[in-house]
């Protein structure tokens, strides 16, 4: 078979085993408070299910880009999918709250060893003047998999209670059998051990990975902060019925889903990612600062509309720069410091400017989180610097002046 079918085939494998598990978590996102909820569960304990699963996909994130590197991203794929699929069983056949969060803690560290894999395998997979593209469609099968999910668990409802729905939507991960068992099963590294001194060494050293790092934080805070508070805003602060939240949201999932595709094509085809960050980053800020002082359906729906495929586009970058950072031996590692500093953002944002929320008001929480975001932007837009080709080897020189 032809290199070129070959890499088409175990691509869009990877991209349908995406798509599919994240389909799985994301429904899982929409039953298990509602199921916690049922059990008798209070609106911080329900918040706290959702803290302490991402919490733990930021912990297992980093360990796990060290196994890829020495075992190969199949083997982990693997290994996350029955740990996911298994924790949604238990926490289906849970009858009381408290062990609901042991089983969104394993599902959590599932979690964050898929999303280690999916990423390592793609940049695996992929020539480096295409990894754009491949980036925008990975991510792009995510977003369709965020869409589905609790559309699939939504509709269910009608006909199943909501304990069987969590049992039922676990089938949704069968369908990333295939990309599991098609990803490279090839070890990165043959140091021997399971250190992670040497690659991270690697990895901190370079010019760009400070600047990318404080870019991708500002991103998270700014996305996981609107994404925690949406559905509520959208019903105490928009007057907006169930109905219309769901609307709202599900506009923002396809801007971001399809954004993902024509993005990738951009930033293959940028001399300098940053500036594509830091638009992201400015203008989706602005967005926050406008949408927490609207009322009503319409214009909280076209500025979200307009300012998510800016943002949508910034991950899309981050994604490749971090790809473009890592050697042959240190991918997983790279990989996994990328789902570290993602999931510790999208979860420290609801817990840093919640509590202005709470005692504030919507719009005053919105507009801290988009201060701090811009001035982190700002800091990264002074340090840029990126990577302009892939490095091949553990030991890699400084980028050229002006990068």
């Amino acid at each position: 078979m032809r290199p070129s079918v070959l890499e088409s085939r175990r691509t869009l494998a990877i991209y349908i085993a995406a798509g599919a598990s994240f389909a799985a978590l994301s429904a899982r996102g929409l039953t298990v408070p509602l199921y916690a909820h049922g059990l008798g569960a209070d609106r911080f304990q329900v918040g706290a299910l959702f803290a302490v699963a991402t919490l733990a996909a930021a912990a297992l994130s980093m360990p796990s880009g060290l196994l890829i590197d020495r075992f190969g991203a199949r083997s982990l794929l693997i290994f996350s999918i029955v740990v996911a699929a298994g924790s949604q069983l238990a926490a289906a056949a849970t009858t009381t709250v408290l062990p609901l969060f042991i089983w969104q803690v394993v599902g959590g560290l599932g979690g964050g060893a898929q999303q280690a894999a999916l990423f390592s395998a793609v940049t695996e997979s992929v020539k480096s003047g295409r990894l754009g593209r491949a980036m925008g469609w990975l991510t792009f099968s995510m977003q369709a998999g965020f869409f589905i999910g609790p559309s699939i668990a939504g509709l269910l409802l009608n006909w199943l209670d909501i304990r069987t729905d969590l049992a039922v939507t676990t089938a949704m991960l069968i369908l990333t059998v295939p990309g599991a068992l098609l990803a490279s099963g090839t070890a990165q590294s043959t140091q021997r051990g399971l250190s992670l001194r040497e690659p991270l060494r690697a990895l901190v050293s370079q010019r760009s990975f400070l600047p990318v790092v404080i870019g991708l934080v500002s991103a998270t805070l700014a996305w996981g902060t609107i994404g925690a508070f949406l559905p509520i805003f959208g019903k105490e602060a928009l007057r907006l019925p169930s109905s219309q939240v769901g609307l709202l949201l599900a506009l923002q999932a396809v801007a971001n889903g399809l954004s993902r595709i024509p993005g990738g094509l951009l930033v293959d085809r940028a001399r300098q990612r940053w500036p594509i960050v830091f638009v992201g980053v400015v203008l989706w800020s602005a967005a926050m600062g406008v949408v927490g002082h609207l009322t009503g359906f319409l214009w909280p729906a076209i500025v979200l509309i307009v300012a998510t495929p800016f943002m949508a586009t910034a991950f899309v970058a981050m994604g490749v720069v971090f790809a473009d950072l890592s050697a042959a031996s240190t991918r997983g590692v790279t990989m996994g410091m990328y789902g570290t500093v993602l999931f510790l953002g999208l979860a420290s944002g609801p817990l840093l400017f919640g509590p202005v929320v709470q005692n504030y008001g919507y719009a005053a929480g919105f507009t801290a989180c988009a201060v701090v975001a811009v001035a982190l932007a700002l800091v990264m837009a002074a340090l840029h610097a990126e990577p302009l080709r892939r490095r091949a080897g553990l030991r890699i020189p400084p980028p050229t002046p002006g990068t």
